[in-house]
């Protein structure tokens, strides 16, 4: 189907005579074929009669008159051998560190804390006790952990007994390293459901989400080697 949708957009684009077409004006074909949808910026790219559209945290593409789409697709600079998709992708879906909600996370500090990230977990999620893991490995480093439990309400009723702990980095570490579930009955009052909102908002989609100090986001159990370098600031 992708494929399909790539060659009718080829074709039209070599038509002559199309008129060029705005940002804006794409922008709002995009609204009369999809009402309600967030469009959050329009850009042009590089090949003429191309148009970025990113929505809903996604970047998809559009012809000059919004006849045809590539989703989730990539597109790629042949002469510098670069995704363009990816490089605005980090563009578009960094936060600047000091716009995180930083007051709803709890710290964990290890050496001397200079670096930091902020963390966005689920109790549950195994990619997230990997990446806890490769994290034992990795000092001098200041942690801001988002409870973001979205997989199960079991997610969620681990992550309320983990915030009403009196000790939520080591009853958090205790779980995700060794399988032993929090004490705390999770009654107290907690930030849960604004986290959960906080990443709707931004396109949090999935755990673990890192966020470093120069609002780089990436997804995934990152090894602690490579974990090393993001918080180096080496891409």
């Amino acid at each position: 189907m992708l494929t399909k949708l790539r060659i009718c957009l080829y074709l039209a684009l070599l038509i002559p005579g199309v008129s060029a077409a705005s940002e804006a004006a794409v922008k709002l074909g995009m609204l009369k074929n999809y009402p309600g949808m967030q469009v959050e910026s329009v850009t042009r790219t590089p090949l003429a009669g191309l148009y970025e559209v990113f929505a809903g945290g996604e970047i998809f593409y559009a012809d000059e008159n919004v006849n045809f789409l590539i989703v989730r697709g990539r597109l790629i600079d042949v002469a510098r051998k670069t995704d363009l998709t990816e490089e605005r992708t980090r563009v578009l879906t960094a936060i600047k560190f000091d716009q995180l909600p930083l007051n709803l996370a709890f710290r964990m500090v290890k050496g001397n804390g200079k670096r930091k990230f902020a963390y966005f977990t689920d109790p549950n999620c195994p990619y997230c006790k990997r990446l806890d893991q490769a994290l034992t490995k990795v000092t001098d480093v200041t942690i801001y952990l988002f409870l973001y439990p979205i997989l199960s309400p079991d997610s969620v009723e681990k992550a309320k007994a983990v915030w009403c702990s009196k000790d939520r980095g080591k009853v958090y570490m205790d779980w995700m390293l060794n399988g032993n579930a929090p004490a705390a009955s999770g009654s107290c009052d907690t930030p849960i459901e604004k986290i959960l909102a906080f990443g709707r908002q931004k396109g949090i989609s999935g755990t673990p989400t890192l966020f470093f100090a120069d609002g780089h986001r990436t997804t995934g159990a990152v090894p602690a080697d490579q974990l090393e370098k993001l918080l180096d600031g080496v891409r």
